[in-house]
């Protein structure tokens, strides 16, 4: 009984090989091609020659790389690879800043912090940048990659390893990236300064992407140039880039910028019912009475959930130049707030300012009780000028400013509460 012969697996393509093309075969189909040739008549020795070359090339082409491989011992190819990764790639490219994890269709990629990408070809036996010579004005070229490759964290791929994680559009879709993904060096710098996303990474297995550079022309001698890889990141359709939280926050943001604040979603909703529309909103009654947010926001909050709020808020950056004073009538200290209302320095003398965390306890509490009348008392905070902590801060009667156009801020009532309306007013 006779069974299919089973497929063979891509490691048995050498073999295969030599058993689908048998030696006498070989020999009958050669004597089939000459005559076959002959058979024209006419034909001069060069053209026959000419005729027969291709279906001799690919023999002596099967015939050299088994006489190569063989030579190897399975084992010993593996190896063989690895010596070929390392040989002369010393010099490699390399991403400097970071990307950040999601990136949106539409906009120039930038990194993390912000910053242009920049690229810099790097000699790693001695870890310097090579900024001088031919190579440090090469071209290079900026591909997509999947993301799967260098996930191993791998550092001796080959460039054929490389070249086949590079990614195409999808069908019928413009290219993958657009802009100037040629780049030329310049003192061994490259900038990644107008590359374009065309289509999100969803589409592959991975769903995340990674960036790549490569060099574009062949340098002289045995030496290649290793290629460079960023970290992997998601791409999203731009539209969701009207939903993106932003890291940091900024003061002005709506406060649905925030992790875990939907837009239009219930906290949003809550929130602006009750006067909370920006980050600075949010931080400030977090910084007045942090009971009072986590009640509006709802008793079902988890833990989690408002931890993870509250900390994506406190990374926002503050307002170094917006300063306030608070003097209470009952006793003389007078605080100093920064833009949050949070008290980072009062004084006891109406002249000499001292930060918080160096005072003494007898002192504490007499900031608490300051404290809490200014934030019962929001409306006369007074705007001042920080340079002026090093002078007297106590206002005259006669020269007292303005108070703040802050209405309803916080309610006036010694006990604070939620229930009534008018919370807070934009500002």
């Amino acid at each position: 009984m006779m069974f299919p012969s089973k497929r063979p697996s891509p490691d048995e393509g050498d073999e295969r090989c030599e058993s689908m093309v048998p030696e006498p075969k070989r020999r009958a189909t050669l004597e089939n091609a000459v005559r076959s040739i002959m058979g024209f008549g006419g034909l001069s020795l060069n053209r026959i020659v000419l005729n027969l070359e291709p279906m001799l090339t690919s023999w002596v082409r099967e015939e050299v790389e088994k006489a190569i491989l063989s030579s190897f011992h399975p084992s010993s190819r593996s190896l063989l690879n690895q010596t070929e990764a390392s040989r002369g790639r010393s010099l490699q490219l390399r991403f400097v800043n970071k990307l950040p994890s999601t990136i949106f269709t539409g906009s120039k990629v930038e990194a993390e912090d912000r910053d242009t990408i920049k690229i810099i070809l790097v000699d790693a036996t001695t870890e310097t940048m090579v900024s001088s010579g031919s190579l440090s004005s090469i071209k290079i070229e900026i591909v997509v990659l999947n993301s799967e490759f260098g996930a191993d964290e791998r550092q001796d791929w080959t460039e054929n390893e490389f070249n086949a994680s590079v990614l195409r559009e999808r069908q019928g879709k413009r290219p993958l990236v657009t802009g100037d993904v040629s780049i030329t060096l310049v003192d061994g710098v490259g900038n990644v300064d107008n590359v374009i996303f065309t289509d999100n990474s969803s589409w592959i297995r991975s769903r995340k992407f990674r960036l790549g550079a490569r060099i574009v022309q062949r340098i002289s001698g045995e030496s290649t140039i290793r290629e460079a890889t960023s970290e992997a990141f998601i791409v999203k359709d731009h539209r969701g880039e009207l939903y993106k939280k932003h890291y940091p926050p900024f003061l002005h943001d709506e406060v649905w910028r925030l992790e875990r604040i939907a837009k239009d979603g219930t906290f949003n909703k809550r929130l602006t019912s009750n006067n909370i529309f920006t980050v600075k909103d949010f931080l400030r009654l977090h910084v007045i009475d942090s009971s009072a947010l986590r009640h509006i926001l709802g008793c079902g909050i988890s833990n989690r959930v408002w931890d993870t709020t509250i900390e994506h808020a406190l990374s926002c950056v503050l307002d170094d130049d917006e300063w306030y004073s608070y003097y209470g009538t009952a006793q003389s200290v007078g605080l100093l707030l920064n833009s949050i209302y949070r008290v980072e320095a009062a004084t006891f003398d109406g002249q000499n300012y001292q930060p918080v965390e160096n005072m003494t306890f007898s002192q504490k509490l007499l900031v608490e009780d300051a404290k809490r009348q200014a934030y019962k008392n929001v409306g006369e905070l007074v705007s001042v000028d920080r340079r002026a902590t090093i002078r007297p801060l106590m206002p005259m009667t006669s020269l007292l400013p303005e108070p703040l156009g802050i209405t309803n801020l916080l309610l006036q009532q010694p006990e604070f509460s939620v229930e009534n309306e008018g919370l807070f007013t934009t500002g």
